[in-house]
């Protein structure tokens, strides 16, 4: 199933994956630092939600309470909530 979620406080306007059978998939951001994201999205390609989740939340940037990785992290969260 197919997701899209807006994160909040980081410079990426979009997060769009799908989750299937409890692994992350497809994952795109829009917007924030291009290279970094497409590389998050290809460490965390094929994951296990609880593992991504697990890795992720928390991390921060800079003096932001949170990161791009993160506002991962918590739309996984909330995919797996809507998704059940």
């Amino acid at each position: 199933m197919q997701f899209e979620y807006q994160p909040r406080g980081v410079c990426a306007s979009n997060i769009r994956f799908d989750l299937e059978d409890g692994r992350v998939k497809n994952i795109v951001f829009t917007g924030g630092c291009n290279g970094n994201l497409k590389a998050i999205a290809k460490l965390a390609e094929g994951m296990e939600a609880e593992k991504l989740t697990a890795l992720l939340l928390g991390n921060t940037c800079g003096m932001k309470g949170t990161s791009c990785a993160d506002q991962l992290a918590r739309a996984v969260q909330y995919a797996q909530r809507e998704g059940t």
